[in-house]
């Protein structure tokens, strides 16, 4: 049982906007993405899969790769030829730390599909409990930062994310899991005494 606010009385959780959000389709695209997320220090991350509904059904995922720096949030459909590249040269670099919830199916993933070895990775779904038996999700943790409500819509997180276009529902809600995730770490960051 959850002994945090009540997070439907909570007010939403501001996410970020379509227009801070960059889908990567062209080679001027990805150099911009490899520019700006090589000089983070810390970025969210996150993927998506198209979801699997048949028993003994294999992912094919991931379809989508999100990384955030504080002001854009960055969309990588698998599948683009200039995609790969940029996520390699950023997911395995030592030197970016890389924060979001639940990693562990998102790193298998990765590695299987892409051969990606993702370097620098905090999972901010253990980093965060604090002696809590459970590992603590993103709606968890907005609620317990922010004093806010992380609206996460099943019928988003179903869809399929192997589509070429992807709505604006989609982009909105992709975008904001790898940025929430970054807030969070930020938060928790300054909120943390020094050691």
């Amino acid at each position: 049982m959850s002994t945090g606010p009540d997070e439907e009385a909570l007010p939403a959780y501001e996410g970020i906007t379509l227009a801070d959000v960059v889908l990567v389709k062209s080679d001027l695209d990805a150099a911009e993405a490899l520019t700006a997320l090589s000089r983070a220090d810390v970025i969210g991350f996150d993927t998506e899969s198209k979801p699997t509904f048949a028993k003994g059904e294999e992912s094919t995922g991931p379809h989508l790769v999100q990384l955030a720096t504080d002001d854009t949030a960055w969309l990588f459909q698998i599948g683009a030829a200039p995609a790969v590249d940029v996520l390699r040269a950023i997911l395995e670099s030592p030197a970016i730390l890389k924060v979001g919830f639940g990693l562990g199916d998102d790193i298998r993933r990765l590695r299987s599909k892409l051969g990606i070895e993702t370097a620098n990775v905090l999972d901010l779904s253990t980093a965060l409990r604090r002696g809590e038996r459970n590992a603590l999700g993103a709606k968890t943790a907005v609620a317990r930062f922010f004093g806010q409500r992380l609206q996460k819509s099943k019928r988003i997180t179903t869809t399929n994310w192997a589509q070429p276009r992807l709505s604006e529902k989609q982009i909105l809600y992709a975008a904001d899991d790898a940025h929430v995730a970054l807030r969070v770490y930020r938060h928790w960051r300054a909120s943390s005494p020094a050691k």
